[in-house]
């Protein structure tokens, strides 16, 4: 009787399993309608329907959460009450706060509207322009964070507007969302308007990447080294014999940087699958990227030296040009002032949750707080890069661009400690939950 019982069960288990990944499914289809539905909007109501299908979204979240656990909701009438404190009585996070405590927050309503451009969201800068679409950040393809940080490095520096305007916010964001809750992102009723733009891999829709492409794409770092705009530098700013030469220092020292790239890519088939393993990725592929631009800056300020007012000026008007006034504008004004603002969907709601799933012992909650005040010197580090606006000058770029990853691994080396003695003081049981929290969550929805 108790194996039959046992297998009543798992049947159930694998039942509801089923059920809520239909569920999802059924969801996603629904965002995307509402998502074609809001751009075709006038725009003088996109703002109401876009809070009425905010609204909508977390209804139905609710919804699915009750169908899933009918039953502890009706044997805990007070679950909710009980969960609006934490277990040393601090008050918890809201999801509102949560999702406006994030750095990209000020673009949540383009996020929210940015429905057909997901299959160009998780490409190189160069691949999306060809279809007419700003660069999106892409925080992971495979085992490789920030796939695309060469290239990123360098067409930011002379393409700025060629980006979208939160992509630095995204950067800083996807930080915090790589170390806690891995590949699958935070619940998405505590971020932003909806699921993120970015693929979640391993779904039907997003697969994982081979391993030979992730190989490929992170050992060959300076293949779009022939896109940079050396050609147009020349034809555009008009270059004498000596400029010439200093922008052929340029083009090799972006060459001799992209062999530093090689070094931070993981081992073949090896995923970060712990927290720590993940932070320690990321750390790597910063600590590259932060090297590549201090190879390439000296040339680059050197050439920009050489050039007559003239010159310089030209040589700042390549690319895309800004965008008119217009409403994505006007929140990306609003990021540099947002910046500033508390950080609770980084810095409180992972520790929440994580205690929630680990159910730590006094000693390990030591331990936890300890994270989570590492966790909020992090987000300060963060803070305290961020620029008023973008730089007006290729080397001003590279030159911000520098200050932001070093405040990266700054962060990384402040949480990293913290991090590695809270994971140690975990039982084995309990590692394997937080190893699982962000797929987890995402599948109950938060």
């Amino acid at each position: 009787m108790p194996n039959a019982q046992a297998r009543t069960n798992l049947q159930t288990q694998r039942q509801q399993q089923l059920n809520t990944r239909q569920q999802l499914r059924a969801e996603r289809a629904l965002q995307r309608r509402e998502d074609r539905e809001l751009r075709r909007v006038p725009a003088a109501q996109k703002a109401q329907r876009r809070d009425e299908i905010r609204n909508a979204r977390q209804q139905r979240a609710l919804n699915r959460q009750q169908l899933v656990q009918p039953n502890a909701a009706q044997a805990q009438p007070n679950a909710r009450a009980q969960r609006a404190n934490r277990r040393d009585g601090a008050a918890r996070v809201t999801q509102d706060a949560a999702r406006r405590g994030r750095f990209a927050a000020p673009f949540a309503a383009q996020a929210a509207n940015i429905g057909g451009r997901n299959r160009f969201a998780h490409l190189a800068a160069h691949r999306a322009w060809r279809h007419g679409h700003r660069a999106a950040f892409v925080a992971w393809y495979g085992p490789v964070f920030w796939p695309y940080a060469y290239s990123d490095v360098f067409d930011y520096t002379f393409w700025p507007y060629g980006y979208d305007d939160g992509y630095w916010a995204y950067v800083y964001d996807d930080f915090f969302d790589g170390v806690f809750w891995g590949e699958a992102g935070p619940p998405e009723e505590y971020a932003y308007a909806g699921p993120s733009p970015r693929p979640s891999y391993g779904s039907a829709s997003a697969p994982r990447p081979n391993y030979a492409a992730v190989r490929d794409l992170c050992r060959q770092p300076g293949s779009g080294v022939t896109a940079w705009p050396f050609a147009e530098i020349e034809r555009k700013v008009g270059l004498n014999a000596e400029q010439k030469d200093l922008l052929g220092e340029i083009r090799k020292a972006s060459q001799d940087a992209a062999a530093v790239f090689k070094a931070s890519c993981p081992p073949d088939d090896a995923f970060p699958v712990t927290p720590p393993g993940r932070l320690d990725a990321m750390t790597a592929r910063l600590e590259a990227t932060l090297q590549t631009v201090q190879t390439v800056r000296p040339a680059l300020e050197n050439f920009y030296a050489s050039l007559s007012d003239e010159q310089k000026e030209r040589f700042n008007e390549l690319g895309p040009k800004p965008t008119a006034a217009n409403a994505e504008a006007r929140e990306a004004a609003q990021a540099a002032d947002s910046c500033k603002q508390p950080k609770p969907g980084l810095a409180n709601l992972p520790i929440e949750k994580i205690e929630d799933v680990i159910n730590p012992t006094d000693a390990q909650e030591a331990e936890l707080n300890k994270l989570q005040d590492a966790t909020s010197k992090a987000v300060e580090i963060m803070q305290a890069a961020c620029p008023d606006e973008t730089p007006l000058t290729p080397p001003g770029r590279l030159d911000a661009m520098e200050k932001r990853l070093q405040s990266m691994i700054d962060a990384a080396k402040t949480v990293k400690p913290a991090l590695q003695s809270f994971y140690s003081s975990l039982s084995g049981e309990q590692k394997a939950r937080f190893n699982r929290i962000g797929q987890q969550l995402s599948q109950s929805n938060g």
